[in-house]
């Protein structure tokens, strides 16, 4: 199923279809893609404008902090298999910055935070608050070492002309990128931590969405399935707005 012009329609008709993706994205990571010591929920993020997948580890007795652990799923190597994408950077940050002492108070739950997803929703660039809202809570993900897996079907704005995946580096690194002409929508995977790396794919409209890596370390992600999943929550939407999103005569 090709990505839809999501301008075709509200905001708050994507808000509804953004919801339902964020679930499936849910319910295959927790029915066997990720490794029995992780486990995903959709949560509300603060300053979100709406919800969040939350990828938590579950401390379990003997769990080591190195590869995942074995069972219903399993991570992929890096080294033995890196992600395919278009673009990939890693940022080269002052060493002495990186060793700043800060304090950092947490929660005494055992359940640590490993990674978000995150769908932008248009109001996520809809103005430059919320931009920087939303960057300062990514921006400041990362750099507590939770890793990113970034999704945005949304074109360009004059507060993000060549996509968010610039506007969110820049925090860390001044790189130039452009996208292409005919890919306008981002999908973006970061790895948190000290040294931090990006992993970007373009799509444009009409086009599958390939799969992404969610990253659970450094070294292992797991590869996110983001066409069967947009289709299937897709195929909630009201037909009052799949005829807007594929009119009749439309390629497939």
């Amino acid at each position: 199923m090709p990505v839809h012009d999501w301008t075709r329609v509200s905001a708050g008709t994507f808000h509804d279809f953004h919801a339902t993706w964020i679930i499936e994205i849910k319910r295959v990571l927790n029915a066997g893609l990720l490794p029995r010591d992780y486990y995903a929920m959709a949560e509300q993020v603060a300053g979100s404008v709406g919800p969040d997948v939350l990828t938590l580890q579950s401390p379990r007795p003997g769990a080591s902090n190195g590869a995942p652990a074995g069972g219903a799923g399993g991570g992929v190597a890096v080294a033995t298999a890196p992600p395919r994408v278009s673009f990939t950077d890693m940022t080269d940050e002052d060493p002495y910055t990186l060793r700043r002492k800060t304090l950092v108070i947490r929660h005494g739950s055992d359940d640590d935070i490993i990674a978000l997803v995150e769908v932008l929703s248009p109001g996520n660039k809809g103005s430059r608050n919320a931009l920087r809202s939303f960057l300062d809570k990514a921006a400041g993900a990362l750099r507590l070492g939770i890793h990113l897996l970034l999704l945005d079907l949304h074109p360009p704005t004059p507060r993000d002309p060549e996509g968010i995946h610039p506007v969110l580096w820049s925090e860390f690194v001044d790189r130039p990128f452009t996208l292409p002409p005919d890919k306008r929508r981002t999908l973006a995977a970061y790895v948190g931590g000290e040294l931090k790396t990006a992993y970007v794919q373009p799509v444009g409209v009409g086009e599958a969405l390939p799969d992404m890596p969610l990253f659970l370390t450094p070294e292992f992600y797991v590869p996110v399935p983001l066409e069967a999943t947009y289709r299937s929550a897709f195929e909630t939407v009201p037909w009052r707005w799949r005829e807007v999103l594929e009119p009749p005569g439309a390629a497939p």
